[in-house]
């Protein structure tokens, strides 16, 4: 199973979005998983989400998540979370962004950029996001020019598709 991160889940057709992903998952024959709250109740409780969606990615043999800026110059603090969980669980880890301009140059470009010194490698998010894809799967995803439509954009979500359905054959000598 493959754990879908990020916060395409706060967007108002996220139902929709979840759908998109997850057949195209099924067209490259793999399961996708969109953390959506089914199942949990009218209105479930924070703590009830985080449960369930830690349960599903102890189950999950892969991540693609969602590093697209959100609420602010860098990725959802709630994906880079997953992310993060799943690498140190030595997890197949992918990610992509529908921005692809660096780090540095986002932080520089908002309201954030205070004077503090901005970590600035060229990067597509924060060195510890990126490297933690590095490490443990492969290298961030990004357009070359951003996409008209970032949050319903889903060709860089297939390029990661395409990277997990090639890893899960390597596993199983395809």
């Amino acid at each position: 199973m493959i754990y879908l991160a990020g916060p395409d889940v706060f967007l108002p057709d996220a139902a929709d979005i979840g759908r998109r992903k997850l057949a195209l998952c099924t067209a490259a024959g793999l399961e996708g998983f969109f953390p959506l709250e089914d199942g949990l109740g009218a209105e479930p409780g924070s703590r009830a989400i985080f449960d369930a969606n830690l349960a599903l990615m102890e189950r999950a043999e892969a991540i693609i998540a969602n590093l697209t800026p959100f609420r602010g110059p860098s990725a959802d603090p709630g994906t880079v979370f997953e992310l993060g969980y799943m690498a140190g669980r030595g997890t197949f880890c992918v990610g992509y962004s529908n921005d692809p301009r660096p780090y540095a140059d986002r932080v520089r470009a908002s309201a954030h950029d205070r004077g503090h010194r901005i970590e600035d490698f060229g990067l597509a998010d924060n060195l510890m996001i990126v490297h933690a894809l590095d490490a443990f799967g492969a290298p961030v995803v990004v357009p070359e020019a951003p996409p008209a439509d970032p949050w319903h954009d889903l060709t860089a979500f297939e390029a990661c598709v395409r990277l997990v359905a090639a890893w899960t054959k390597g596993r199983r000598g395809q």
